[in-house]
């Protein structure tokens, strides 16, 4: 009796609905997005600061620890951390669009307030991606390039472009790569700012980002293409550019949730 009368007490969250996403609402987001940046630059300085120094320290480690062939892949796989450090970004453009005051106190406020919500959890999703990342790179060198010697990222770079067995870690590791990425992007694109929004599970905020790549795959994953070629672009000067694109394209992504999902009643 007791199980039964649990069982009908249970009842699944309700999903925000998935709406029509296009070409458009992108281009009205990424103008959105801009505008904050530009009317908000010391936030947007801050956070992508703090992504872009990441970088930098990773890039030292590597070096200290004479693993200079993991640059590249690292460089690749960094930005799957990138929601976790935009949730800042999305606080500031809710509040610019809500027309409430935009503080330091607030807004850090929300982002430490973070780890005793569902976003929380949604970090260890994105960090576990980035770790296969990783993984799925040594054991592609292995098999690739078990027996080749490199001691430097210019040895890397010429043994990768310049032989059959490079070549073949190129390709396979694009593969694997991308598929990675584009799971991680269907799954956090709309569950990141969702979780800040509103009172979800991270599980159900999955589920939503899923339909919603789903409902509008050309759209979301032209959105995806995007993200990698201004990231990609970004990272070229150190790591540096990630100073003014990180920002962008965390308060794009905020408005583009606000196209995608329903408005709260």
């Amino acid at each position: 009796m007791g199980d039964t009368a649990q069982a009908e007490a249970y009842r699944p969250p309700k999903l925000p609905k998935v709406q029509t996403v296009t070409a458009s609402d992108v281009r009205a987001a990424l103008k959105a997005g801009v505008q904050d940046f530009v009317r908000a630059p010391q936030f947007g300085l801050f956070f992508g600061g703090i992504y872009a120094l990441g970088g930098l320290f990773i890039l030292a480690c590597l070096y200290v620890f004479d693993m200079p062939w993991m640059i590249i892949p690292v460089a690749i796989g960094f930005p799957l951390v990138g929601p976790f450090v935009a949730v800042g970004l999305y606080e500031v453009s809710r509040r610019r669009a809500a027309g409430t005051p935009v503080t330091w106190r607030e807004v850090l406020f929300v982002v430490l307030q973070q780890h005793r919500r569902e976003l929380g959890w949604m970090c260890f999703v994105v960090l576990f991606v980035f770790w296969i990342w990783i993984y799925q790179v040594r054991i592609l060198l292995a098999i690739f390039l078990g027996y080749s010697n490199f001691s430097s990222i210019w040895d890397f770079l010429e043994i990768i472009t310049t032989t059959t067995e490079g070549l073949g870690f190129i390709g396979v590791g694009t593969l694997v790569g991308g598929f990675l990425s584009l799971v991680l992007f269907s799954a956090t694109v709309i569950a990141m700012p969702l979780l800040l929004d509103r009172e979800v599970d991270f599980i159900s905020a999955m589920i939503v980002s899923f339909k919603t790549v789903l409902s509008n795959p050309m759209t979301m994953i032209g959105w995806a293409i995007v993200i990698v070629v201004l990231t990609v672009l970004a990272l070229l000067p150190a790591f540096l550019g990630l100073f003014i694109i990180l920002p962008i394209l965390g308060h794009t992504t905020w408005h583009l949730y606000t196209r995608a999902i329903e408005a709260k009643a």
